[in-house]
């Protein structure tokens, strides 16, 4: 950036928590204030804005003078709530409250909510659903490793692109049998097996990144693509 002739007047930069301790990092603000950018930066998850999904990522937002942030009183700092966006924070807030995934459940709406409903549009049937169960070699082999979550939960865990190839660290899965009780212990293999596990489909996982309710994959996406 230093070698442009026209810099912009504005960036907006997204990574993964861990990005914000790196050489990288570090490199990343100095020459942004050579430039006089003024920045901003976050470390943020859906679940603070109600959604149920544990993804916290680092944001870096940066303006360069004159161009200036409406709440300046946080710039050059990094935060970890979303509270100073909001028009009634006081100027004499530090924004440094951290709070804890457990204490953020609270104010999530509960998994059920995010779940594909026949008016959606979505997945209508049992039927269909079927080809999101997850197979019971796989329960077996790594079902001591799922992350294994009920409708009325309010979290759930990151998807990553291996989500349906994988079920170790790959997402949630989510419990359907009918009549459930959620366990106080984790259940023994032979229990897992009467769950119902599957996996969220991919219009769910869109739910979760708030996509747009009328937002669809063309006819010829596959599912691993999606």
């Amino acid at each position: 950036m230093q070698d442009m002739s026209y810099p912009p007047q504005m960036l907006f930069v997204e990574n993964v928590v861990g990005f914000e301790v790196s050489d990288t990092h570090d490199q990343l603000l100095e020459v942004l204030s050579s430039l006089n950018f003024n920045t901003q930066e976050f470390i943020l998850s859906p679940l603070q804005f109600g959604v149920p999904y544990s993804r916290p990522r680092y944001f870096c937002l940066a303006k360069r003078e004159p161009v200036r942030f409406r709440h300046a009183f946080v710039n050059n700092k990094l935060l970890q709530t979303p509270m100073c966006l909001s028009l009634t924070l006081s100027s004499t807030s530090q924004g440094s409250d951290h709070q804890t995934e457990e204490e953020l459940e609270p104010v999530c709406k509960p998994i059920k909510d995010f779940l594909v409903k026949e008016a959606d549009g979505g997945t209508p049937d049992e039927t269909v659903l079927q080809d999101y169960m997850v197979p019971v070699n796989l329960i077996e082999r790594w079902g001591n490793a799922m992350d294994i979550v009920y409708p009325e939960f309010k979290r759930c865990c990151c998807f990553t692109k291996s989500y349906y190839r994988y079920v170790k660290g790959t997402g949630s899965l989510l419990a359907t049998s009918k009549n459930l009780n959620v366990p106080e212990e984790k259940l023994q293999i032979s229990s897992l097996k009467e769950l119902g596990l599957r996996f969220f489909t991919p219009r769910e996982v869109a739910n979760f990144h708030s996509f747009p309710s009328n937002f669809c994959f063309p006819d010829h996406i596959s599912l691993r693509q999606q």
